[in-house]
């Protein structure tokens, strides 16, 4: 994340050094786009409704030198308190012990031959923290009163561009995993398929803080 924005910023501060800002011209064209592009990392590597893209609202429509300049000093911001840790809520903090705790619970189970029910207690925490990532990011978790299902979810993160096509590829297979094991098909999986979904949980948990 840190390496997207010095790369945008690093852009924007060769942009902004001495170029000719007349309306229509090749570099005024650059900087809307730059713009845009540094307004989108910061929407998509903060909250929803974080105070950053509350930051980037008052330039929506001003000058494209203008709205350059503000994004960029946005984007220097969070890529400096990314660093120092400080975009990390209190939220995030008790979810990652949580999680952390049940995980290792599934690790115990795993190693002590009961594949199963590690494999049911490595699914419901992934389910939970997909239901948390939507609420996070302003991604509705449920239809007409009821609390949408695990793929539903998976697939509106994606559209909503917290994660790519891959990683919900990958989710998707991690569900069917857990399914397999809440509903009794024990034969379909193996102790190394839920080592692997273990260790690939975990690692999605830190990528992806709800």
């Amino acid at each position: 994340m840190v390496k997207q924005l010095d790369e945008l910023i690093t852009k924007a501060e060769a942009l902004m050094d001495g170029h000719d800002w007349t309306y229509g011209t090749k570099e005024d064209a650059e900087a809307n786009i730059l713009a845009n592009r540094l307004e989108a990392a910061v929407t998509r590597l903060t909250m929803h409704g974080s105070v950053y893209v509350q930051q980037l609202k008052p330039t929506s429509r001003g000058s494209s030198r203008h709205r350059l300049r503000h994004n960029w000093q946005v984007a220097i911001t969070l890529r400096d308190d990314l660093n120092s840790g400080w975009t990390e809520t209190v939220v995030e903090l008790v979810h990652a012990d949580t999680y952390s705790d049940y995980l290792e619970m599934a690790d115990a189970l795993l190693a002590k031959g009961y594949k199963d029910a590690a494999a049911v207690i490595t699914g419901t925490s992934l389910e939970v923290h997909v239901r948390a990532l939507c609420v996070k990011n302003g991604v509705t978790t449920a239809v007409a009163g009821k609390p949408k299902k695990a793929d539903t979810m998976n697939a509106d993160l994606k559209k909503a561009g917290v994660y790519d096509g891959l990683q919900q590829k990958q989710i998707t297979a991690w569900m069917d995993l857990r399914n397999k094991a809440a509903h009794g098909d024990y034969d379909d999986y193996d102790d190394t398929q839920v080592r692997l979904f273990i260790d690939g949980v975990q690692a999605f948990l830190m990528k992806y803080p709800a």
